[in-house]
């Protein structure tokens, strides 16, 4: 049993106690009605009683403390002297029960929500944050759908989402920046360019590092042609290990025996992309909110995984 002592009185949440007697919570609401509104037919309105359950709190109320805490007059329904000094102290007892019900009820979400990730995330990222998700509101129904960032962005743009995690380059638009992420040119550590055009592996398009790289590559007048082209972040990784082209990835999606080489193969700079989160201005659930708060705080560790976000 949870206790707490306020101004004198012991309580919990089903009873206070003054002197040894066991007072219902509710006693002491009807009290406070009373108070408020000024009479019984107000008080019951309020707290969704008949009149007659009210006045038979208040007679409870008065028969355990052994005072006279309302007087009743023709015209009007006050506290005496000993029942204002009472509702002060109960008052503080009602308030560290509202103060305990807020802090430890469990919350109920219940709903659905459809959330939009990037393939990176279905490494070590995607299982964690479900599993979390799930054991904290097991009422909410979670669907689920994986993809590139601009098709991301049109599915919340069409409400078809109600969240998404995604990637910009350039000006952010708006939505909660998560994170920044350096895009780089990256190849094997083995790779060497002797051809006039240069090989990519390349995500098929909509992708953004795909548009970024060609965008880049168009710029400068660099001459390339697309050697590899795979859905797959494990794809893309073997074909880098082997040799066989250069791609754009996050630095922090670099892996061993895979590195940066555009500074020693001449190619221009890339930008600085940042992921954010996206949300549908249709959708207003609180199931939604709970988990747009959940991806943003365990999200600023690195990503684990190539993946084309």
């Amino acid at each position: 049993m949870m206790e707490m002592k306020v101004g004198g009185l012991i309580h919990d949440k089903r009873s206070c106690m003054l002197d040894g007697m066991d007072i219902d919570p509710a006693l002491l609401r009807a009290l406070a009605a009373v108070k408020q509104t000024g009479g019984f037919t107000q008080a019951a309105a309020r707290l969704n009683l008949t009149q007659s359950a009210v006045s038979h709190q208040i007679r409870r109320l008065e028969q355990l403390v052994g005072r006279t805490l309302v007087a009743r007059t023709t015209r009007e329904v006050v506290l005496t002297d000993e029942g204002e000094a009472f509702l002060a102290c109960g008052h503080r007892v009602l308030s560290a029960l509202d103060e305990l019900d807020r802090r430890f009820r469990r919350k109920v979400v219940r709903g659905v929500v459809r959330l939009g990730l990037p393939d990176s995330f279905l490494g070590t990222h995607l299982p964690d944050l479900l599993a979390r998700f799930a054991a904290r509101f097991p009422d909410v129904q979670l669907a689920v759908s994986v993809g590139m960032s601009l098709d991301l962005n049109g599915m919340v743009d069409a409400g078809e989402l109600d969240l998404a995690v995604v990637m910009e380059v350039g000006d952010v638009p708006d939505g909660t920046l998560l994170r920044s992420e350096q895009l780089v040119w990256a190849a094997a550590e083995t790779f060497r360019h002797v051809r006039p055009s240069l090989p990519l592996a390349l995500y098929p398009p909509p992708c953004i590092n795909r548009r970024v790289a060609l965008d880049a590559l168009a710029r400068h007048g660099v001459a390339w042609h697309v050697a590899f082209t795979c859905p797959s972040p494990d794809g893309i990784l073997a074909s880098l290990q082997s040799g066989l082209a250069v791609t754009v990835l996050g630095r922090s999606e670099l892996k061993p025996g895979v590195r940066e080489v555009g500074r020693d193969l001449g190619l221009p700079p890339l930008p600085e992309g940042a992921f954010r989160l996206a949300r549908s201005a249709s959708s207003k659930s609180e199931a939604a909110r709970e988990i747009e708060h959940l991806i943003q705080h365990p999200f600023a560790g690195a990503t684990n995984g190539i993946g084309a976000l």
